[in-house]
């Protein structure tokens, strides 16, 4: 059986404004689904309900076909700096899921597959650029190895060359078996890679 993370009639509130009503969302492993919206459609609030972060003013998430377990969720935020803790090292930020799950973890070998020169990874993330930091926050989703990823517009603060590193790192993780939620305000990227699209303006 096929893994699948599953929203079934979402509906999302702010204050006395629905965001979204009655939202239908399947992701399945080893492919990608792409949310579109124009801005304040909702996008960001969907990844929190799929992710466990806030709840849905109606509506059930679950996933289907694995046991549920802590990491199987991983989330990729628009700004790297709002999720990595400052006071961290980026080879801690890498290594963070090992440690959780007391493995080892080769952060040498990550930070080459995800092109952050190794010498880094002992730097803080104010003596690093965006797109290094945002290398580091996909090199901490490998170590993951999360059954389905949820990226927030992950490549709106990178330069062009960085964007397309991280997007062939995150198709790898889809290649491996991850099922993938992509979020961007760019519908011809979410075309050209998306299994399925959730167009919360069409709504």
């Amino acid at each position: 059986m096929t893994a699948t993370l599953v929203g079934s009639g979402l509906t999302a509130r702010f204050g006395d404004r629905e965001v979204f009503t009655d939202l239908e969302v399947a992701v399945d492993a080893g492919s990608i689904t792409g949310v579109v919206g124009r801005s304040g459609s909702g996008k960001t609030t969907l990844l929190r309900i799929l992710a466990g972060l806030t709840e849905p003013a109606a509506g059930t998430v679950e996933q289907r076909g694995l046991e549920p377990r802590p990491g199987t969720i991983g989330l990729l935020a628009q700004h790297p700096r709002v999720v990595a803790n400052p006071r961290w090292t980026l080879r801690r930020i890498v290594a963070e899921p090992a440690a959780i799950g007391r493995r080892d973890c080769d952060t040498e070998a990550i930070a080459a597959r995800v092109g952050l020169n190794p010498a880094l990874l002992d730097r803080f993330p104010s003596q690093v650029s965006d797109g290094q930091l945002q290398r580091a926050c996909v090199g901490r989703l490998l170590v993951q190895a999360p059954k389905f990823v949820l990226c927030d517009e992950p490549t709106a603060m990178l330069d062009p060359v960085s964007a397309r590193a991280v997007i062939g790192l995150l198709q790898e993780l889809v290649d491996d078996g991850a099922g993938m939620v992509l979020v961007s305000h760019q519908r011809r990227i979410i075309e050209a890679r998306c299994d399925r699209v959730v167009d919360l303006d069409a709504r």
